[in-house]
């Protein structure tokens, strides 16, 4: 499904010096980042990571905020409500769909406005070093031996979605136990309590340089560069294939001078050999869409989401 809106969206990454955002030209001093992750999940590394490198090219002040709870929807009321100045901006990621579709919140996707796309982040499946599993199909004959707990970032995200499709193409029964973000999840997958967790790699690269963790399998549609021995869950023989991308969405009505400015200053960023070296590593995939695209996207995405969900029962 993921796939298919990719190419529909034309997903290209384009990168380029020219245009760069005009620090005298912003509108405001400090610009606030928010996202509905917990503190080391996804979202808040990548804008983390990324506010450092941002900051100067788009010639402002960055901060991060947490803004917990309800699986994203705490989050978007809050944007929804922001000023559209360019001074608060949410990091949208499938969850925001999802929460949207499937708990009905006070504020939905439809009350924010996407701005941008940063990057496609790949989903892998991952276990404890010390855990009996070596293989995914171990984890698979556990489940239909009863035995099967497996773990997700937010009831209604990307992640638990793509553990559903699993268990669907498997037949297995087991049991799935979200979070409200991908540190919450980490802990549980290291103390035994989860059998597997589903996260992106770059929330992930502490505890794999530590040892503490061993890949299965990423729901990518190829094998990931800097994990060439990794197979795909498809190659497996599970029909499953998920990308999530990450970019960022604010109040109705953003400024052309603002979306102007953070299209100029993406470009830019995502080219800088330095921030290159941080999140090529972290095996994320650069994917510019401007703003236009970006509404676009997200709008197909929702569509083809709440498609799916209908026809697998899950809403009416």
């Amino acid at each position: 499904m993921i796939n298919s809106m990719l190419k529909m969206a034309g997903v290209a990454l384009v990168l380029s010096t020219a245009g760069t955002a005009n620090a005298q030209q912003y509108p405001v001093d400090t610009v606030t980042l928010i996202t509905h992750s917990s503190p080391g999940g996804g979202s808040d590394v990548f804008l983390r990571e990324l506010s450092g490198y941002l900051a100067p090219i788009l010639g402002v002040n960055v901060v991060v905020e947490n803004v917990r709870g309800g699986s994203g929807a705490a989050a978007m009321a809050d944007m929804a409500q922001a000023p559209a100045d360019g001074s608060r901006f949410y990091a949208t990621t499938p969850t925001f769909i999802y929460t949207s579709l499937l708990s009905n919140p006070e504020y939905t996707y439809e009350d924010l406005e996407p701005l941008v796309n940063f990057f496609i982040d790949p989903e892998v499946i991952y276990t404890a070093t010390d855990s009996p599993y070596q293989t995914l199909d171990d984890v698979i004959d556990a489940a239909r031996a009863g035995r099967g707990v497996w773990g997700a970032a937010n009831p209604a995200s990307l992640e638990r979605q793509a553990l559903e499709q699993l268990k669907a193409v498997t037949g297995v029964e087991a049991g799935i136990v979200s979070h409200e973000g991908g540190g919450d999840l980490m802990i549980n997958v290291l103390n035994g309590t989860l059998d597997i967790g589903v996260g992106e790699v770059q929330e992930l690269q502490g505890q794999l340089e530590a040892g503490e963790i061993r890949l299965l399998a990423t729901f990518s549609d190829a094998r990931l560069d800097l994990f060439p021995d990794l197979p795909t869950v498809q190659e497996l023989g599970y029909d499953v294939v998920v990308r999530k991308f990450r970019g960022l969405a604010g109040p109705q009505g953003i400024p052309d001078d603002v979306v102007a400015a953070w299209e100029a200053a993406v470009q830019q960023v995502l080219a800088s050999p330095e921030y290159r070296a941080v999140y090529e590593p972290n095996n994320l995939r650069a994917a510019f869409i401007p703003h236009d695209e970006y509404v676009e996207f997200i709008d197909n995405f929702a569509t083809e989401t709440a498609t799916f969900l209908r026809e697998t029962g899950v809403i009416e």
